[in-house]
């Protein structure tokens, strides 16, 4: 049996291992586009110091990011943050979270009273709306909307939006409450006020025990680098500047068509995982599986910036307490995030003693300016910003800027439903799969969890599709 892996991101890497490592022992081939793996993780040195330019964390709390860590040999290096307290910039300065909220959703009375973040006429507002009784609609909705309505606008704009934003540098009036705070989306179904449904959500997080975050030291850009390693010492066949045109199906297989610098090759596959984003995979999959390729067509994306910035302590550069800073959208700010990643994970402070490393975010979906201007005028602006939001205006001694483009899929309402229709229609496809950030979530586990079920899926459709006359 042959499988061809079309993707070389941590989808189609985690997808590979899995079909390498499988019983049926099929032989595997993945094909990238690019010039090397690993899509949007990745690590390059800022002030002598190895700095990720994507993802600088993995979610420890679900197991299948640090299974793969461990299958491949970094479990040794993983660390868990020295710090976690990020704290919100409003109303003038870095501001405490509400303890126990769900991604920003206060957790009780007492810690929404408490916030300083919102005005007092705010707080009130919030307090009464999280004790209110309301049945949760039928279907999905936004989720800015509906806890702008429930809560008020304030907990929206200075609690929830820089956390969601955070995650999927979206627009909290267009995400999906079901698919961006599925734990807070379930609660609500089984219970009538926002105070039960937090708290219910609170305790099914509280069984999950141990550290929330942890990285390999060296950066989370190492773990596609560790993957490819190990499929390689599987002879898994791994070819990069091979971007593929066409995917063609028959009774029997697949035919995969891809550029090659000498020229386009045709490969024949029995299944075939597609793990690229989804404008991509609906250009692969218009001819065979239209439905899953319509839907997939309709999937946007937001584009993002990370400016990485080394500092000297001996030249006054210092920050607040704290491992960041989130920016919400209404302060006006170019910058959204600050990690103070020297204050968050100590291995940067023991190989750069004297120095402080951060990393500042700019761009949203349908605010993606910033990423227009050129490296010198963004960096200009990110320091603008820096010095209002942490009280840094020392010169760095060394600068990244990164720009992903079309980077983190949105996943407005009704993004569950659409994936499932998806997959339906895959489905009928015996031997063939998708997988990848624009289904099941965009953080790191999410992803290889797609990855796998994808791998699962094509090895049992190939299979039935071999026995069938």
């Amino acid at each position: 049996m042959h499988v061809v892996v079309i993707g070389g991101g941590i989808a189609g890497l985690a997808a590979a291992l899995e079909l390498a490592r499988s019983p049926e022992q099929p032989t595997v081939t993945l094909l990238e586009a690019g010039s090397r793996l690993g899509g949007a993780l990745r690590v390059s040195d800022v002030g002598g110091v190895p700095v990720d330019e994507g993802a600088e964390s993995l979610l420890a709390r679900r197991t299948e990011a640090v299974e793969l860590a461990r299958s491949v040999g970094l479990g040794p290096s993983l660390v868990n943050p020295a710090r976690t307290d990020a704290a919100v910039w409003t109303r003038g300065r870095p501001r405490r979270l509400p303890a126990g909220s769900v991604m920003g959703v206060p957790g009780s009375v007492r810690s929404v009273l408490g916030a300083d973040a919102l005005s007092v006429p705010e707080r009130v507002r919030a307090a009464v709306g999280l004790v209110s009784g309301e049945r949760y609609p039928v279907g999905d909705v936004a989720v800015g909307p509906y806890l702008r309505r429930r809560l008020g606008g304030g907990v929206v704009d200075r609690l929830v939006e820089p956390l969601l934003g955070g995650v999927y540098a979206g627009q909290v009036d267009e995400l999906s409450l079901q698919a961006t705070v599925p734990a807070l989306a379930g609660s609500l179904s089984r219970r009538r006020t926002l105070l039960a449904a937090t708290s219910r959500a609170r305790r099914m997080a509280a069984l999950r025990t141990g550290p929330v975050f942890t990285a390999p030291v060296g950066g989370v850009g190492r773990l596609p680098e560790a993957v490819a390693a190990e499929l390689r010492r599987r002879e898994v066949t791994i070819a990069l500047d091979a971007p593929v045109t066409m995917l063609t199906g028959s009774r029997r297989g697949w035919q995969v068509v891809y550029g090659h610098p000498r020229g386009s090759q045709a490969v024949h596959a029995d299944g075939v995982v597609v793990a690229v984003p989804a404008p991509a995979a609906a250009h692969l999959l218009c001819n065979d599986v239209p439905a899953a390729s319509r839907e997939l067509a309709s999937v946007q994306y937001a584009s993002v910036g990370i400016v990485t910035m080394a500092f000297d302590e001996r030249d006054g550069a210092w920050a607040p307490p704290g491992s960041g800073l989130l920016v919400p959208a209404v302060e006006g700010r170019l910058v959204k995030a600050v990690t103070l990643s020297s204050r968050k994970w100590g291995w940067y402070a023991e190989a750069a003693p004297g120095r402080l490393l951060l990393r500042a975010s700019v761009g949203r979906f349908r605010d993606d300016e910033a990423l227009g201007l050129d490296d010198d005028a963004l960096v200009k602006a990110v320091r603008d910003d820096l010095v209002d939001l942490v009280r840094i205006a020392a010169e760095p001694t060394d600068v990244r800027v990164t720009r992903w483009v079309d980077a983190l899929p949105q996943y407005a309402v009704g993004h569950p439903q659409r994936v499932r229709r998806v997959r339906d229609a895959v489905a009928e496809r015996p031997g063939l799969a998708v997988c990848g950030a624009a289904y099941d979530g965009v953080g790191i586990p999410a992803v290889i969890a797609s990855a796998r079920e994808a791998a699962r899926a094509v090895l049992a459709g190939a299979g039935r599709a071999t026995m069938e006359p």
